[in-house]
């Protein structure tokens, strides 16, 4: 299964990628892709490995796979007073998760579960001032669309997004915080509330290529436990023909995470290639 998910990705980034011209340099399209606002539609392919760690029986004996698929199709808004380009975007998350380790207290012991898990998206309102400045707001949300009970979240989760960044000749820094609440009934996981923030902080020194770090802290107000990790990512921007691809490697060392169960070791290997934005040019008719 983990082949026939792997070759339907490469074979999804092949056909998007067709037909696709680009006059901007590797470069250029490098600077442009560390732009959390920017405007180039793209598909996002992350193949990630977790290792686990925590007090129950196995726990640091668990290892899972997850390709994760994000497609991004920006559609361009007419420029702000100040003259900052804005964007309207839908970004989501398709997880298929391998091997997910799920506990059964019945046996004292862990599970793998493999199937599609909850779709995660965000919806936003994004700018790019002229002085680099960068803001966004919108709505952050996940459905409950797992294919196995043992993985599902078994609710709808919405809440609040925004973003403040700023660009530099050198690179970029910024903060993306969010929350999510359940918003449905829920009997057994009524009072979810989990605040997340991505801190952002990335060197772009030319030919391609960028180096930094982006972690993503969880914090959870039911239990009270934090997620946090020590986050570097480096990648290379390249053109295949006329098509410019982001090949990302990830590398995540958890300082904290909660006692029972938790990731200790996350790497991630990402592909992205700059595609068409087809949905922008159905929109306006071109």
């Amino acid at each position: 299964m983990r082949k026939l998910f792997l070759i339907t990705a490469l074979f999804l980034l092949g056909l998007a990628s067709t037909g696709f011209a680009q006059e901007k340099s590797a470069d250029e399209v490098a600077r442009e892709l560390a732009n959390p606002n920017n405007s180039l539609a793209s598909l996002t392919f992350k193949i990630q490995y977790r290792t686990y760690t925590g007090d129950l029986p196995g726990a640091d004996d668990q290892g899972n796979y997850t390709l994760l698929f994000q497609p991004v199709f920006p559609f361009a808004l007419a420029p702000t007073e100040s003259g900052g380009s804005a964007n309207l975007f839908f970004r989501p998350a398709f997880p298929i998760l391998f091997d997910q380790p799920t506990f059964d207290a019945s046996k004292g012991d862990f599970d793998g579960v493999t199937g599609l898990g909850d779709i995660g998206f965000d919806i936003g309102y994004g700018v790019t001032e002229k002085s680099g400045l960068l803001w966004a707001f919108g709505v952050v949300g996940t459905l409950p669309t797992a294919t196995d009970s043992d993985i599902a979240g078994k609710q709808l989760r919405l809440g609040p997004e925004a973003l403040f960044a700023k660009f530099e000749k050198w690179g970029l820094y910024g903060f993306f915080p969010s929350h999510q609440w359940n918003v449905t009934n829920s009997d057994d996981r009524e009072h979810y509330s989990t605040s997340q923030a991505q801190l952002f902080l990335v060197f772009l020194p030319g030919g391609g290529w960028s180096v930094g770090t982006t972690p993503t802290i969880n914090y959870d107000w039911h239990s009270e436990d934090w997620t946090i990790p020590l986050n570097l990512t480096v990648s290379k921007t390249t053109m295949f023909k006329t098509t410019p691809v982001k090949l990302q490697c990830e590398i995540n060392y958890y300082i904290e995470q909660p006692d029972a169960f938790g990731p200790e070791w996350m790497i991630s290997f990402n592909i992205t290639p700059v595609v068409t934005n087809f949905i922008d040019r159905l929109i306006r008719g071109n």
